[in-house]
């Protein structure tokens, strides 16, 4: 009855491991979600606000497929200012969220057979797409320090290389990738003419580096495309906003897929965007704050207890090697479910057997009475 494509595909690792959180609790059992991938914060008031007298004044109607163009304006805005990158607001698509966003560059840039390299450790999502596309995925291992591998992501190039996908800050390790670094991948993409993916969605939840778009590079204006948002820097994950950036033949592309698929974005949501992005930084500030706060706490936390893992620079992830007494990431997940903390297995980030990604997007308390739970486990 269902198609091969269907049947290929896997339950998405993240939020298979939330229901299950989820389950234990409608039991009565007491579960610290250290798994979910969305800030713990409410969306700042100002853009709560923006957004019910955007209703009120009529914005609850279809909007055109690219989105509004006050909307698109402010985003051309934003990449000159904060990335250095020039995309007129024609070349910029408005869509109900970032990975709908990518779903749409899989359908517009793959042919059946056609090869992704994924930048490792990634965000399970990527390969999924992939299969639904008919694409093949090819796994470049990072660097020391989760870092950009270019070496790596060159010798897997082939004739059949459509797209390289990154993520920084990424998404589990926290990694920010190094100017140097995307200068070569940028350089690489256009000598092989391959698209350059550029998952940004964690650009503003940063600590201890600075985020460089690979956008921003000589000649990447025909090869780069940007992924980006608004549920990481606002909290708006509900709210399904996110936007591609790049050259005009992609996002043309994307937005017939748009237009026979879910139309536009929320019209509300997009005013209330268009008129707080400007003050992205000043409203994210005090989150980040707690965000570092809650990183140097656990990170210190895991490191007495024998796991192996260096500060992150962004996002709200730790991807801890597990300490040397635990040999499986998939047996001690399971263990700490049972002990009360949902976590999510390093294996569908790109086979990293001896890792687990650990989110400190929760309160002080409940990280302190978590990692608690996993030092009774350890024998700590």
């Amino acid at each position: 009855m269902l198609s091969t494509r269907i049947t290929r595909l896997k339950e998405s690792a993240t939020l298979k491991m939330m229901e299950r959180a989820k389950a234990l609790e409608a039991r009565g059992i007491k579960v610290i979600s250290l798994d979910v991938g969305e800030p713990d914060f409410p969306t700042p008031k100002e853009v709560v606000d923006a957004a019910y007298k955007a209703m009120l004044s009529g914005y609850t109607h279809y909007t055109p497929s690219k989105g509004i163009p006050e909307l698109r304006r402010a985003i051309s805005d934003k990449l000159k200012r904060d990335n250095g990158v020039d995309v007129p607001a024609d070349q910029i698509l408005v869509t109900p969220g970032a990975k709908q966003a990518l779903f749409y560059l899989y359908m517009a840039l793959l042919n059946d057979g056609d090869e992704v390299i994924i930048a490792t450790p990634a965000w399970p999502s990527y390969w999924e797409m992939a299969t639904v596309a008919g694409g093949i995925v090819k796994e470049a291992p990072p660097a020391d320090g989760y870092g950009l591998n270019v070496e790596a992501i060159e010798r897997l190039v082939g004739e059949r290389t459509k797209m390289i996908i990154i993520n920084s800050p990424n998404n589990p390790s926290g990694a920010v990738f190094s100017k140097e670094s995307l200068e070569e991948l940028v350089e690489l993409a256009v000598r092989r003419k391959i698209i350059l993916v550029s998952d940004e969605i964690y650009e503003k939840i940063i600590y201890d580096a600075v985020h460089v778009s690979p956008a921003s590079m000589p000649g990447a204006e025909d090869v780069v495309v940007i992924v980006n948002g608004f549920s990481k820097t606002f909290a708006m994950t509900g709210w399904r906003l996110g936007y591609l950036a790049g050259p005009k033949q992609i996002i043309d592309a994307a937005t017939k897929l748009q237009q026979h698929s879910a139309t536009c974005a929320p019209a509300f949501a997009q005013k209330a965007a268009a008129d707080l992005l400007p003050q992205a930084d000043k409203l994210a500030k005090p989150m980040i704050e707690e965000f570092r706060r809650r990183r140097d706490f656990i990170v210190s936390r895991l490191r007495s207890m024998g796991f192996k893992l260096d500060p992150p620079s962004g996002a709200f992830y730790v991807f801890p090697q597990l300490p040397d007494s635990e040999p499986d990431s998939t047996s001690f997940v399971e263990r700490a479910l049972d002990a009360g903390v949902s976590m999510t297995d390093g294996k569908p980030f790109g086979g990293f057997s001896r890792n687990v990604r650990i989110s400190y997007a929760n309160s002080m308390e409940n990280l302190k009475e978590a990692t608690d739970r996993l030092a009774t486990i350890l024998g700590k």
